[in-house]
């Protein structure tokens, strides 16, 4: 792997002299067409061992360009804001915007292989990390980035010399450490390390390249007309459409979906819903103090067809937290910022820490949906964006991050109803634009594009809830509900086993039975008898042997505290 950068390669003063004016004049007219273009980033990662001229080499990179358009990030041990988020969210805010160069000193490669050499983290959990990294910068470079990995290399000797040199030198003594002469004790492991990571990770879109460091004439240049040569070809590169990266969707051929399947006749009635909601919001609020949370973030994603009753069902589950503890992210069009970055990266700098709540009105799933239908991204944009947003996903719950997705649906009748309602109310006639009425006219497109985004990102750690939402009060109480679930199951709280105030299940079901009973609803929330039943009935099946414990657990602490009294001596 780095025999050919052992063979002492080196370039004299007298070609550097004559070559070097001519490399800068021409990275400086390139780096203009670049900014001018402004259609791509471009990353370069600067890695490899030390002493071999990492820092010099981005110096002289900064005096061969215009650092107006450079930036420069070092990434040392995460810091205690950067440890509570996810590994790669310092890397994505890191990313440069389109016609700007961003140099990374150090870079997504540093931490794992330090945890390598250390031993802290196994040769699969490696291996896992760098599939992440390989598909990590798949998706920059889809997404137009021009993505450069040098590895600078020395052998053990010329890098024991370097560091003599270094260390001799006053004015560059600084930079020599007791860690430098520590890893220059573990060079085999990290030659060992560092060879295995430049073989999985060196891809056709995102390729290293070796340099070696011993001459510093030689280094600069080149690296410098690597760039050159790299950034001249991708401007005159008329790039063709990407290939997609997802297999082409399956043709229905029957009517039954995810939606065609819903019951959207499910509601509750005032009384119903009402002790529902205090219990839920309770449970939530207890939820969101517990210890455990204090380790985990919530995420959570409304998605749904217009007027389908997201607002009201975010300002329920508002009303259970702490106004400190959590964020709403409205999600409209991007703006001009965002879009000069990936897809992703307007997401990925709301990521919330551990302890806090992220609650997004629309989501990130717009590439699958709305640009879909709306002709706003090409077929291989969307396409891919299925896998991407699974890592995506996937990389929040890696880092104790906790995903929970709402689709809230409504019938076309019921969505019909409730825009003319929404046009006569005049504190209500902001919700409905022209827009909407448009969209009606793509019900069918939408449709599918939901069911295929259900079948596709729905995962194990991050699964969809889609919620009847015909019904308003019914779907506030499905989210909550579900909410709060998920929560306990994430957290591993039993919540027989919690201290809570609430109001017990077993009394909570009796309450229902009887608002069930009370009498015909009011005309604005009717419901169907029937499906009352049913629903109660599913219900008494799911939750009777949680019931059969909670009563044999009230009936053994109702003995014992009978039996304290009688041992207790009279006064």
């Amino acid at each position: 792997m780095f025999e050919s950068a052992e063979l002492g390669h080196k370039v004299d003063k007298e070609t550097f002299r004559v070559e070097e004016p001519k490399l800068r004049a021409a990275l400086l007219e390139t780096q203009e067409q670049l900014r001018e273009n402004g259609s791509f980033p471009v990353i370069i990662l600067i890695s490899g061992v030390d002493g071999s001229g990492k820092g010099e080499t981005i110096n002289i990179l900064y005096e061969w360009m215009d650092p107006r358009y450079l930036s420069t990030h070092a990434f040392y041990a995460p810091t205690a804001e950067e440890r509570a988020r996810p590994s790669m969210w310092r890397y994505w805010r890191a990313l440069p915007p389109k016609g700007r160069v961003g140099i990374f000193s150090g870079s997504w490669y540093s931490h794992p292989i330090a945890e390598r050499i250390s031993n802290s983290l196994s040769r699969s959990d490696f291996d896992q990390r760098m599939d992440q990294l390989n598909r990590f910068e798949a998706m920059l470079v889809n997404e137009g980035a021009l993505v450069l990995k040098f590895w600078i290399h020395l052998s053990k000797d010329a890098q024991r010399e370097r560091l003599k040199s270094i260390e001799a030198n006053p004015l560059t003594r600084w930079r020599v450490t007791k860690a430098s002469w520590d890893r220059l004790k573990t060079y085999d492991k990290l030659q060992e390390v560092a060879g295995h990571l430049l073989r999985t990770t060196n891809t056709p879109w995102a390729p290293w390249i070796i340099v070696e460091g011993t001459d510093d004439r030689y280094r600069s240049l080149t690296v410098g007309r690597t760039i050159l040569d790299s950034l001249q070809r991708r401007l005159a590169e008329k790039r063709e459409q990407n290939s997609p990266v997802a297999p082409p969707l399956s043709p229905r051929v029957d009517s039954l979906d995810v939606l065609s399947s819903l019951d959207m006749s499910q509601s509750l009635n005032k009384k119903a819903y009402e002790t529902e909601l205090a219990t839920w919001q309770g449970r939530l609020a207890e939820l969101m103090r517990h210890p455990e949370f204090k380790k985990r973030a919530l995420i959570l994603a409304f998605e749904g067809s217009d007027a389908a009753g997201k607002g009201g069902a975010i300002r329920r589950v508002m009303s259970a937290m702490d106004a400190r503890q959590y964020q709403i992210i409205p999600i409209a069009a991007p703006t001009e910022e965002e879009r000069a970055q990936p897809y992703l990266w307007r997401f990925w700098r709301h990521m919330p820490r551990l302890g806090r709540v992220a609650i997004f009105d629309r989501t990130w799933f717009g590439r699958v949906l709305v640009e879909r239908v709306e002709g706003f991204c090409s077929e291989a944009d969307w396409l891919r964006a299925y896998s991407e947003i699974n890592d995506f996903e996937h990389d929040i719950w890696r880092a104790g991050g906790i995903v929970i997705k709402f689709w809230l649906q409504i019938s076309d009748e019921e969505q019909l109803k409730r825009f003319e309602e929404r046009a006569q109310i005049e504190h209500k006639r902001f919700k409905i634009t022209e827009e909407d009425w448009r969209n009606r006219e793509k019900a069918g497109a939408y449709h599918t594009a939901v069911c295929d985004m259900v079948d596709r990102t729905s995962s194990g750690t991050a699964p969809w809830t889609i919620v009847e939402s015909n019904d308003k009060l019914f779907a506030r109480i499905k989210v909550l509900r579900t909410i709060c679930e998920r929560l306990e199951k994430e957290l591993k709280v039993d919540p027989m086993k919690e201290a809570r105030v609430l109001m017990p299940r077993a009394a909570r079901a009796e309450a229902l039975k009887e608002a069930r009973t009370e009498g015909p609803p009011s005309a604005e929330h009717a419901q169907d008898a029937k499906a009352q039943d049913a629903k109660a009935q599913d219900a008494k099946a799911q939750k009777a042997k949680t019931l059969r414990v909670e009563k044999e657990k009230e009936a053994k602490d109702l003995k014992a505290a009978k039996a304290g009294e009688k041992a207790r001596p009279a006064v």
